[in-house]
């Protein structure tokens, strides 16, 4: 990340924070690089021992702050209920089901009106006017593609979402994300567990959960909102 001198030396603390919790913070004078904050050494430990989020609850930063922060980096962040979550690379377990799942959602979408995409591609969603929130979820699929602007960003919402779940992430994958997107309008969300080799899929129906079905063993997961949508579990947990 690089930040002005003058904006180190009115908000020190912020950036002393990022440096130590997040990614070195380079200085800048009049353009030029001059000076970068970097944590002590034996801080590089936390991010090493985890897996996908590394932030704690304490971290906060208003929505104006989260989007300076993240124009100014190469790392990806997703923003949920005003708490920031750094995200690092994922596992190689993590990645197969993500790449059979999405094999499937792009072949069974091909020539219709929706289009599955994968991430890194942010999603914002509104609580409120006064909650933006900002994500990166596994695989989206979106219908409305005339949401996305001249940028190339995307200021829709997902009608369907899927999440593989991680041990990090898990509890916010299954607690504030599930609650999130039954908040801003998504129609589906699933919810893919590695570990126990299961799917979970939640619909939903007036921003509450309307119903939700797991999937095991040989079954084969269904999606409610897309009619003949359907991946076998003996597919994405070949491993």
């Amino acid at each position: 990340m690089k930040v002005s001198s003058t904006e180190v030396q009115n908000n020190f603390g912020k950036y002393l924070k990022i440096a130590v919790e997040l990614e070195d913070v380079i200085i800048t004078r009049n353009g030029r690089e001059v000076a970068k904050l970097v944590p002590c050494e034996q801080r590089t430990v936390v991010s090493e021992e985890a897996a996908n989020y590394i932030f704690n609850d304490r971290w906060k930063l208003s929505y104006e702050e989260f989007l300076k922060m993240v124009e100014n980096s190469d790392l990806r962040y997703e923003y949920i209920d005003g708490e920031v979550y750094l995200l690092a690379s994922p596992v190689y377990n993590h990645q197969v089901v993500v790449a059979e799942i999405y094999g499937t959602f792009f072949n069974w979408f091909k020539g219709k009106k929706c289009r599955a995409l994968t991430s890194p591609f942010d999603v914002t969603l509104k609580k409120s006017e006064s909650n933006i929130n900002v994500v990166q979820p596994d695989i989206i699929v979106i219908c409305d593609t005339d949401k996305i602007d001249g940028s190339g960003k995307y200021q829709g919402v997902p009608t369907l979402v899927v999440e593989v779940l991680s041990k990090s992430t898990k509890t916010k994958d299954m607690l504030k994300k599930l609650d999130l997107y039954m908040k801003t309008g998504v129609k589906e969300y699933w919810l893919v567990d590695p570990d126990k080799k299961e799917v979970t899929v939640y619909t939903f129906e007036k921003y509450e959960i309307a119903d939700h079905d797991t999937y095991l063993g040989d079954m084969t997961a269904k999606s409610i909102v897309f009619s003949g949508l359907e991946v076998r579990l003996t597919d994405i947990f070949s491993f």
